[in-house]
C-alpha cells in the first residue's frame, strides 16, 4: 500500500510541474530545478524506517551527483537550442554526465 502512496504522490507533483511548464516554461523548469525527488526519496527512506546515517549518506551520494546532473542539464539544453531532435540531446546529456561522473570518480582517486 505504502509503494502505491509514493507512486501516487509522486506522480501528481510530476503532473502538477508539467503542467504549470507548458504556461510558464521559465517558472516550471525552476520548480523542476527544485530537489523534489531527492526529498521525496528522502521522506519515503525516513517513512520506511531507514537510519539517520544511511539518509545522510543518501544525500551525500545527491551531492556526489549534482555537477553531473548540472553537465547532463547542460548539454542537452544547448542540443535542444541547435535544433537537435528530443532523443539526440538527451543521449548526449546522458554521456555527458557519466563522463562527469567518471572524471570525478578519476580526480578524487588523485586528491
Amino acid at each position: 500500500m505504502f509503494a502505491l502512496v509514493k507512486v501516487i504522490v509522486s506522480a501528481v507533483l510530476i503532473s502538477i510541474i508539467t503542467e504549470v511548464a507548458k504556461i510558464y516554461p521559465k517558472f516550471g523548469g525552476i520548480i523542476a530545478a527544485l530537489p523534489l525527488v531527492s526529498l521525496l526519496s528522502l521522506c519515503w527512506l525516513y517513512f520506511q524506517g531507514e537510519e539517520t546515517q544511511h539518509l545522510s549518506k543518501f544525500l551525500f551520494g545527491v551531492l556526489w551527483g549534482f555537477p553531473a546532473t548540472t553537465f547532463l542539464l547542460l548539454v542537452t539544453a544547448l542540443c535542444l537550442r541547435a535544433s537537435f531532435p528530443l532523443i539526440v540531446s538527451i543521449a548526449l546529456g546522458i554521456g555527458a554526465w557519466g563522463m562527469s561522473l567518471l572524471m570525478q570518480n578519476i580526480i578524487s582517486k588523485h586528491l
